[in-house]
């Protein structure tokens, strides 16, 4: 198994309260010369590391979004590898949660993975049950 997806696959810690959120994004910011890319998963799995600038942009971005589209009292929807020292973040979609926590045979894909380790194409490493293309292909039938 590769490092990606052993990374994808080890434990992350949730980030369940907003200012454990901002003091993840403070610590990404403190980082001294890591290269990160930023994955949207569904889209092309970048081979290049993204800028500060362009990191810390994404990262305003997506706290943005996250607070205005999971309108809860509580984050719970981000995961980390280390708070104090961060390397992998997985970010879930508000509007694509399904099961994120606790256990699922099929538990669905963030929208986004921030990475230390270039990123492999997740819909091909974990593609949908096949119950679920049955299903898919019975709309169209």
């Amino acid at each position: 198994m590769s490092e990606f997806l052993q990374k994808y696959r080890g434990f992350l810690g949730g980030v369940m309260k907003w200012h454990d959120l901002s003091n993840l994004w403070s610590r990404i910011r403190e980082q001294q010369n890591t290269d990160w890319y930023i994955y949207a998963v569904g889209d092309e799995v970048p081979v290049t590391t993204v800028t500060n600038d362009q990191l810390f942009q994404f990262m305003d971005s997506i706290d943005e979004l996250l607070h205005k589209e999971h309108d809860e009292a509580y984050c719970g929807i981000v995961y980390v590898d280390d708070a104090e020292n961060p390397s992998f973040v997985k970010i879930y979609d508000p509007n694509n949660l399904g099961v994120v926590c606790g256990f699922s045979e099929n538990p669905p894909l963030p929208g986004w993975v921030m990475s230390q380790v270039q990123p492999e194409d997740l819909e091909l490493a974990f593609p949908p049950p096949v119950s679920r293309k049955r299903w898919w292909k019975k709309i169209f039938a």
